[in-house]
């Protein structure tokens, strides 16, 4: 049920890296790194950003590979961090993709838990 929502409250089928990616469009990967490299200062290779969701088991961004939030919530063996009973905890506060829309997507979810 909640296999496209990230662990942060990302929708993983929304993200422009996973769209590019499902279409194996290296084109489209390479605008994507191009724009979250000025979005967040710093180099991001376009082979960096290939990405089959947060909780495919397959491909993943570098970044969700290392994501703390990620780890924690698949020790705690919960499908989203909504389902927490620490929610919100500070991990999660500073998390990129919890800022971009995970927080409202999660409150939602727990709206219907």
């Amino acid at each position: 049920m909640y296999e496209m929502t990230a662990y942060c409250g990302l929708e993983c089928g929304e993200c422009p890296a996973y769209l590019a990616t499902q279409k194996d469009d290296m084109g489209a990967l390479a605008k994507v790194a191009e724009e979250w490299s000025k979005q967040f200062g710093m180099e991001i290779p376009a082979e960096t950003i290939i990405c089959d969701g947060c909780k495919s088991g397959k491909r993943l961004c570098s970044y969700c590979a290392m994501c703390q939030v990620r780890g924690c919530a698949e020790a705690r063996e919960i499908p989203t961090c909504g389902h927490c009973g620490d929610y919100v905890c500070e991990m999660l506060q500073v998390n990129p993709g919890f800022a971009s829309g995970g927080k409202d997507n999660l409150d939602k979810l727990r709206e219907n838990l």
